[in-house]
């Protein structure tokens, strides 16, 4: 059924037809429940995204489900799935469609595709690219699913290049990243850069040494220094005489660059590159070049050579007052002992938080911060490596489970020290747990504690860093948690993880228990089928990977049992009919 755009009253007439169709053929329940979809354009056949609603007293769907009032987009379910209404906007019409029988037309639908023959499915495949060409969403949608497919051949990988954009997140083979190196547009060589995990020192010197635009050498030795990237000597001896000032400072941030060049940079005739380099260089220096630096024309030398400067020599209040100095000086440097006094009792609350972390404060100082007013810099305090445990836990923080916490570097130092990572592990600090389970190995009786630590995340970094983590506990963590780790397929892919007598989880009411059923060697083709009906869309998914699925029931999956996704818009094909 359609309905002109040129209606009078068009919003109300488009809801007063929807709501006669919804309620006659059985969509708005008897408790006034149904589903709706309100994801957005339909990009494919994809499973939508359903949100049981009620209507309200003052409801309106063509008002507000849309582009723009009265040009509606929404799709509405019969919470049992039986019956679907989509409404759709085509050029100067609203067009309603109406499914009845979702189930048994799926069914049979899956039965008759179920018995292709090879012929009947060469001809399916020429229909679908005969008449108009996919859509530019469509073409997309393809070339981002070959890019994340592992099957997909390395020749087909290098003709996806500029296609999507997945593609080069991926560990891609050598010849595919030769082809995104010399490839005409600029953004997929950057992104190349930025994103690709394998990349050698001597494709990295091709790689930016090939650009004519300094502009792009500037910003793929960025990348080159972000990742900490290894260059061949010949790219570092370019790059420290590169025309560019901005190439020249960054490339003073690589990590493998030689001394004598890293020396060099920090007498560069451009003051950014000298401050780039200062730090690096600071300790192969000899006394002039160090004073050439603390007495530099431009103060962001300066300030950079004061920095190194005091790492060595206490820093005097005067220093501090005149020098313009920021709290990384607070935080690092040597203080003279009537700075640091002065900053404890009458720094702002960020110098106060820098003077916590200092490694060289005395030990008065650090109580006395301990104690400090503001919560931040007590939290600062609380995790000093110079602490007893005893002195933690004396410390009033409120740690906050569910911030992002980077792990300790001074307890990831002591990873290889059994004793510590004893004591460490009992701290009453939750990170500094955290920092022990990151740890690849670990005594028997440190794991065990951790395994059954009352912080979760704590379970998780075990899970995913330790060879030692348990069984049971990587089973825990297995239940909840669905995310992505730096540990790919972890805690799944742990070599401790449960692998057999798993049949036991077949009927577990945590889906994420009855996918494991679905790994178990023992499992019949009988228990497939049973799962490719699950009510959990990953169940099913994995139950679609098994060989021993039968073709009805792959067409099923194909088909999802509560919608076909592009039922609005298939309007007079046998799976959706024009008329209501």
């Amino acid at each position: 059924m359609a309905v002109r755009e040129d209606l009078p009253d068009l919003i109300a007439e488009l809801n007063a037809q929807w709501h006669r169709l919804a309620v006659g053929n059985g969509i708005i329940g008897e408790d006034g429940v149904f589903l709706i979809d309100v994801a957005g354009h339909w990009t494919g056949c994809a499973p939508r995204r359903w949100t049981r609603v009620r209507l309200t007293g003052q409801w309106d769907l063509a008002g507000v489900l849309g582009a723009r009032p009265g040009q509606p987009e929404f799709v509405t379910l019969a919470t049992d799935g039986s019956t679907l209404i989509g409404v759709t906007t085509e050029e100067d019409e609203v067009w309603f469609t109406l499914l009845d029988h979702l189930a048994e037309r799926q069914e049979a639908a899956a039965q008759v595709a179920a018995r292709e023959t090879p012929r009947e499915r060469e001809a399916a495949w020429a229909a679908l690219l005969q008449g108009p060409g996919p859509s530019t969403g469509l073409r997309e949608m393809w070339a981002h699913g070959l890019a994340l497919n592992q099957a997909t051949p390395d020749d087909l990988r290098a003709r996806l290049l500029g296609l999507s954009h997945f593609l080069l997140w991926r560990h891609l083979p050598t010849a595919v990243v030769e082809a995104a190196m010399v490839h005409p547009e600029w953004k997929l060589r950057q992104l190349l850069a930025e994103a690709q995990p394998n990349i050698t020192a001597e494709q990295w010197a091709r790689l930016i040494l090939g650009e004519q635009e300094s502009r792009h050498r500037w910003i793929l030795t960025m990348f080159a220094a972000d990742r900490r990237a290894e260059l061949t000597d010949a790219a570092y001896e370019q790059l420290a005489t590169d025309p560019s000032a901005r190439v020249r400072e960054e490339a003073a941030r690589l990590p493998g660059l030689p001394v004598r060049i890293l020396t060099a940079l920090a007498v560069d005739v451009d003051p950014s590159v000298r401050a780039s380099a200062c730090r690096r260089a600071w300790p192969h220096l000899d006394t002039p070049a160090r004073r050439a630096l603390l007495g530099d024309p431009y103060g962001k030398v300066r300030i950079e050579a004061l920095l190194q400067y005091h790492q060595e020599h206490p820093m005097p209040r005067s220093v501090f007052d005149t020098a313009e100095l920021t709290d990384h000086a607070v935080g690092t440097g040597r203080l003279e002992r009537g700075l640091a006094e002065h900053l404890a009792h009458h720094g702002n609350p960020a110098q106060r938080c820098s003077l916590a972390g200092n490694p060289h404060l005395d030990p008065d100082l650090v109580i006395l911060l301990a104690q400090d007013s503001d919560e931040n810099v007590r939290s600062v305090v609380a995790i000093r490596s110079d602490l007893t445990e005893g002195q933690r836990a004396d410390i009033p923080v409120d740690f906050d489970p569910r911030g992002h916490h980077y792990p300790l570097d001074w307890v990831m130092a002591l990873h290889q020290d059994p004793g510590a990572m004893r004591r460490l592990a009992a701290s009453t600090h939750p990170l500094v747990r955290r920092s022990v389970a990151r740890a690849r190995r670990l005594p028997p009786d440190v794991v065990e504690r951790l395994a059954r630590d009352e912080d979760r995340v704590v379970q998780l970094f075990l899970a995913e860093s330790c060879d030692d983590a348990p069984a049971d506990m990587l089973l825990r963590v297995w239940q909840w948690w669905t995310g992505s780790l730096s540990t790919p397929d972890r805690p799944h892919g742990h070599p401790n993880f449960p692998r057999r007598d798993l049949l036991r989880y077949a009927d577990d009411p945590n889906p994420r228990m009855r996918q494991l059923a679905l790994g178990d060697p023992e499992l019949t083709a009988e228990l497939v089928e049973r799962f490719s009906r699950d009510s959990d869309e990953e169940v099913r998914h994995r139950a679609a990977t098994d060989l021993r699925l039968t073709p009805a029931s792959a067409v099923r999956l194909r088909r999802p049992t509560r919608t076909n996704a592009c039922a609005a818009r298939l309007r007079g094909t046998p799976d959706c009919p024009r008329g209501c």
